[in-house]
């Protein structure tokens, strides 16, 4: 058996001549679009980088100013609020009322140091101290003094006290 001689025929080399120039024309069109589509996507990826080192060093630099702010805000720390505590009270069997305004007269004497620098009134833990434990308080018709058994200086002052008897 033989393959007919389809090339002799002009009707056929028209065709099978059509379909290299087509071939090669989708050819060329596929490679300008492909060549497009790649510049494009290349041209985005190197917008792309180019933003994200951008944003990195924008995060940086805000990361370096936000860390400058707080040992800023930390050397500028204020007493936002004082907290005084008797932990004894049941022991002298002292009200609750009594005890509170116990607290709240000593929390009087020391509300001149709020809004005061966190080192100055670190560094006048002593004078609180003494202000404390020379204080007498009366309740229940009888004197009393405090001392103190903690107290932690930072935004918030904490200070335990123990109430006894004064001679």
């Amino acid at each position: 058996m033989r393959i007919p001689p389809y090339y002799r025929s002009p009707s056929w080399q028209r065709f099978f001549s059509g379909m290299a120039v087509g071939a090669a024309l989708s050819w060329c069109i596929f490679l300008y679009i492909h060549g497009v589509w790649m510049e494009e996507k290349s041209a985005l990826i190197a917008k792309q980088k180019q933003d994200i080192t951008d944003m990195t060093n924008d995060i940086k630099i805000w990361q370096d100013d936000y860390k400058a702010l707080n040992e800023k805000n930390l050397e500028q720390l204020t007493i936002q609020e004082i907290k005084i505590k008797i932990t004894n009270g049941k022991k002298y069997e002292l009200d609750l009322l009594g005890v509170y305004e116990a607290e709240e007269k000593i929390k009087d004497d020391l509300s001149l140091f709020l809004a005061k620098d966190l080192e100055y009134v670190y560094k006048s833990r002593e004078l609180i101290k003494k202000m404390i434990e020379n204080k007498v308080i009366p309740l229940n018709g009888k004197r009393y003094r405090v001392r103190i058994t903690s107290m932690v200086v930072y935004t918030t002052v904490n200070i335990q006290l123990e109430v006894y008897l004064d001679e």
